[in-house]
C-alpha cells in the first residue's frame, strides 16, 4: 500500500519530505530534517585555481587549504568552533580575514564571489520552497546553516523576504521561458527546456526551484533521467531513459508530467517494441565534464553535416524514427 503526502502529514503530524516516487522520509529531530533539505538544494562547487605566484601563499598552502575548502562549502570564512585549523591560522595570521587575504592575492576575487551567490542562491532556494509547509524557525535550523544566513544575508527575515520575492516570480512564466530560453545549460526548444538530471544543480536557481515545487510535493522519480520544463504551461515531466549512457540515441521508456497548478499527475508508457520516441544530441542536456560528452558531442556535428538534425528541433518525443 502506498500513502500520499498529505496522509502521512496528517497522520503523522509532520512535513514529511518525499525522496522519490512514493517514498517519502520522517524525521523525529526537526534540525536533522531542516538540516537534510537544505543539503538537497545544494549545488557543487569547485574550489578556485591559484593562479599567481604569492611566495606567502606557497609558504603556507598546505595550513591555507581547510580554509579554502570550507569557503568554497559554505560560501564564507568560518568561525573558531566551525574549524579544526582556527587556532593555528589565527596565530600565524592575526585572523581569519588576513589569512584569505593572502588566499585571495593568488586567486581570483571574482571566483570566490561567484561561490558566495551560489551558497545564496541555494539557501533562496530551500527557504523558498519551506514557504509550502511550516517554515522552520531559526533555531531549528543547524548552526551551521544559521551561521550562513547571518553570514549571507544579515539575519533570518532579510532571507526569508528574499526567498518569498523569488517563488512569487514562478506565478509569471513570461520570466520562466526567458530563463528557460538563456539558460546555458539543456536543449532548448520551442516550447520547453530538456536537462539531464545530472546538471540540475547547475541550473539556474529560479529553474531550480521550478522544479523542486514538483519534486518537494510529489517526489521526483528515482529512475528519472530528463527533466523536462514547458514554456507555454506550467508544468514539469520526468523522462525515464533506461539507455541513456548506452545509447547514442536512446529510447524514451516512460515520462511523468506534473501541473504545477494542481498538482495533477499523468503517466505514459512506452513500448520500446513500438518504435518508441528517441533523444538525439545527448550532449546538449548534461554538462561538459559528463561522461562521454565529447563522444556524444562528435557524432551530433557528424549528423548535423549529413543533414541528419534538420527536421529534429522540436519535441523529441515526438519522433520515433532512430537516426541510422
Amino acid at each position: 500500500m502506498t500513502f500520499d503526502k498529505s496522509y502521512i502529514d496528517q497522520v503523522l503530524g509532520v512535513d514529511a519530505i518525499p525522496v522519490a516516487l512514493g517514498i517519502y522520509l520522517v524525521f523525529r529531530d526537526e534540525t536533522q530534517a531542516q538540516t537534510f533539505r537544505a543539503s538537497r538544494f545544494r549545488s557543487r562547487a569547485t574550489t578556485p585555481r591559484v593562479k599567481a605566484s604569492v611566495k606567502r601563499f606557497e609558504q603556507y598552502k598546505e595550513m591555507l587549504a581547510p580554509l579554502m575548502a570550507f569557503f568554497t562549502d559554505r560560501g564564507r570564512l568560518p568561525l573558531e568552533e566551525e574549524l579544526q585549523e582556527f587556532a593555528a591560522l589565527q596565530s600565524e595570521f592575526g585572523t581569519l580575514r588576513r589569512a584569505f587575504q593572502v588566499v585571495l592575492q593568488a586567486t581570483e576575487v571574482q571566483e570566490w564571489d561567484a561561490i558566495s551567490e551560489k551558497r545564496r542562491q541555494d539557501l533562496l532556494v530551500y527557504l523558498a520552497l519551506s514557504h509550502f509547509g511550516d517554515r522552520p524557525k531559526l533555531r531549528h535550523l543547524a548552526p551551521i546553516v544559521q551561521h550562513d544566513i547571518k553570514a549571507l544575508f544579515g539575519n533570518y527575515q532579510h532571507a526569508c523576504t528574499a526567498a518569498d520575492l523569488m517563488l512569487l516570480s514562478l506565478g509569471n512564466l513570461e520570466v520562466m521561458a526567458e530563463r528557460c530560453k538563456s539558460s546555458a545549460i539543456g536543449k532548448k526548444l520551442s516550447n520547453s527546456l530538456w536537462v539531464h538530471i545530472s546538471a540540475l544543480d547547475a541550473l539556474d536557481p529560479l529553474l531550480r526551484l521550478y522544479e523542486g515545487c514538483a519534486s518537494r510535493t510529489i517526489g521526483r522519480p528515482e529512475e528519472a533521467t530528463v527533466v523536462k520544463f514547458h514554456t507555454s504551461k506550467p508544468k514539469i515531466t520526468y523522462l525515464f531513459y533506461p539507455d541513456f549512457d548506452r545509447e547514442p540515441h536512446p529510447c524514451l521508456r516512460t515520462s511523468m508530467q506534473i501541473d504545477l497548478q494542481d498538482m495533477h499527475v499523468s503517466y505514459r508508457d512506452y513500448d520500446p517494441e513500438d518504435n518508441s520516441p528517441v533523444l538525439h544530441q545527448k550532449e546538449l542536456l548534461v554538462q561538459p565534464d559528463y561522461p562521454l560528452y565529447e563522444k556524444s558531442a562528435k557524432l551530433s556535428r557528424q549528423e548535423a553535416d549529413w543533414g541528419l538534425l534538420d527536421d529534429y528541433d522540436s519535441d523529441p518525443t515526438v519522433f520515433s524514427t532512430v537516426i541510422a
